[in-house]
């Protein structure tokens, strides 16, 4: 059963992330305290929402935590799926694809028309699911990312500098 998370279940959302940090082999990458979760979530404006799957019983195994893009080139919202994760014990029971249809069931019934999200390439296993279900990579771009020092540097001080590449024009960036 899928059912959309509610505050009660930020200590088990949280306790699923850093399971899917450990997973990834990046467990201190997943500094999000349950706090910040709670804001995130359930605040006054929340910047993220989540779904839980839970088995028959009510145990919480698996989640997704998503939140709304723009597309330019279509000129409506879609979701970003930022994570999606079934405790071990549980996979092969169909928690992911449920979790992944009703986002899919969301778009459609809000007319949206992208559902997106990024997968490590080794996940090999998850990469398969995924095209299972008609889900395609898009080959030609790459994910980037600013965190830490560089997202600092940038950010701060009146001017960034030049421009580091040799052309110094902007170059496209996907709609």
């Amino acid at each position: 059963m899928i059912r959309r998370a509610v505050v009660e279940d930020v200590p088990v959302i949280h306790a699923m992330i850093r399971e899917l940090a450990e997973y990834e082999k990046v467990p201190h990458e997943a500094r999000a305290t349950q706090e910040q979760l709670r804001e995130a979530l359930f605040g006054e404006r929340p910047a993220a929402f989540a779904h839980i799957a839970q088995t028959q019983e009510g145990e919480a195994v698996g989640f997704s935590v998503w939140f709304l893009t723009f597309s330019t080139w279509r000129g409506v919202q879609g979701i970003h799926l930022e994570d999606l994760y079934v405790r071990p014990g549980a996979r092969g029971g169909g928690y992911g694809k449920a979790l992944l249809a009703e986002l899919a069931r969301t778009c459609v019934e809000r007319g949206y028309e992208r559902l997106e999200w990024a997968v490590l390439k080794w996940n090999a296993p998850t990469i398969a699911f995924y095209e299972a279900l008609g889900a395609r990579p898009q080959g030609e771009w790459s994910v980037y990312r600013l965190t830490d020092g560089a997202l600092r540097r940038l950010g701060s001080g009146p001017d960034p500098g030049p421009d580091p590449r040799p052309d110094s024009a902007p170059g496209p960036t996907r709609g």
